[in-house]
């Protein structure tokens, strides 16, 4: 929300009930927000609120302050996207306050916005079909993009994180325990969107299985990795492939390692250079992609292979292919270590919560 409707949102701590109808029409929202001098919230209004008061006998001028919820829902800055929404699911309300450490009011989430104002024609495929055998026990009862991180299994945060963008036709690739996935997310009309699903009777790798997808799309379409936790911004990404005119566009990310020793070169039993713990760093493919209908024509039918090997191939034939660089949270949850930085926190305390 932006400044100024957000301000159309605000009212003093002295508004009468006539201020608090005049804010919750101007702000075009179903809250109006009472704040004190130093901008700390002090409750919400809503529409209810102020129909109770008029029935109960109360004017329009009477103040608005004993009428307001001083209980309130909110949040924090940090607080991601599919957390707000799924907050407002739970608690069945349309907007959320944002406020800092000390309760000063820092903005207001709303579901329009949140999940999209404009329905974008892009389509987008999540990868949920491997079995996930480097997390061990975690993984055999439930696949890998089911297991929950911060109380939401990986793939539904995916699901949410596509239509907050205004994605609404998104396909899950599903092979092992396929089943499983299907049962939870259903035709997807619970998150606002259609799900669809692209069942494989073997594994066909992250190119063969898009040749499952019942017609090629008319736009480029957006696929990652089923077991990511991230915040990628999908808007960009597609503007950044749309600008470049590329075929196919990676997410990539540097990424860093620390050699936990101090290197040396040798000459002849002579000590050359010595490099205490020295850092190198690499640009890494994070496993998100946006293709054009184009390249996804080209996929084998009924053959294992991955978007990797035709990138390869498209590279090799002198095609454009962008690296749109993911500077947003991103873990590739493929590894008991990777699963624990997504939770937060030692494998050796969540991570056995996990186990099923």
């Amino acid at each position: 929300m932006c400044s100024q409707r957000l301000r159309d949102c605000l009212v003093e701590e002295s508004a009468t009930l006539r201020e608090a109808m005049v804010a919750l029409t101007l702000g075009a929202a179903q809250i109006a927000l009472m704040i004190d001098r130093r901008g700390k919230l002090l409750g919400t209004c809503t529409d209810g609120n102020v129909r109770r008061a008029l029935l109960a006998g109360f004017s329009l001028e009477a103040a608005l302050g004993p009428h307001i919820e001083r209980k309130f829902v909110s949040v924090g800055p940090e607080v991601g996207r599919a957390q707000v929404l799924d907050l407002m699911r739970a608690r069945r309300i349309q907007e959320i306050p944002v406020l800092s450490v000390d309760g000063t009011l820092l903005g207001l989430h709303r579901m329009r916005e949140l999940i999209g104002s404009v329905e974008r024609p892009n389509w987008a495929v999540l990868m949920a079909g491997g079995k996930g055998t480097r997390l061990g026990p975690l993984t055999e009862n439930l696949p890998k993009p089911m297991i929950p991180v911060a109380g939401r299994p990986i793939l539904e945060r995916l699901v949410l994180h596509l239509v907050g963008y205004g994605i609404r036709r998104i396909f899950l690739s599903i092979n092992y325990l396929g089943e499983m996935v299907e049962t939870f997310f259903g035709d997807g009309s619970q998150y606002g969107c259609k799900i669809e699903y692209l069942r494989e009777d073997r594994p066909l790798g992250t190119g063969g299985s898009l040749a499952l997808l019942p017609e090629v799309p008319e736009c480029p379409l957006v696929v990652m990795n089923g077991d990511l936790v991230t915040g990628l911004n999908i808007a960009d990404m597609l503007t950044f492939h749309t600008k470049g005119e590329y075929v196919a566009s990676v997410g990539v990310r540097e990424y860093c390692h620390t050699v936990p020793f101090g290197v040396v070169e040798t000459q002849d039993g002579r000590l050359r250079l010595i490099s205490e713990k020295p850092t190198h760093s690499w640009m890494v493919n994070t496993g998100c992609y946006v293709l054009n209908p184009d390249f996804i024509a080209c996929m084998p039918k009924g053959t294992e292979c991955t978007i990797v090997s035709l990138v390869e191939d498209a590279l090799a034939s002198g095609e454009s292919i962008g690296a749109y660089n993911i500077t947003q949270d991103w873990i590739d949850v493929g590894r008991v270590s990777d699963l624990a930085r997504a939770l937060g926190s030692h494998p050796s305390t969540e991570i056995l919560e996990y186990s099923l």
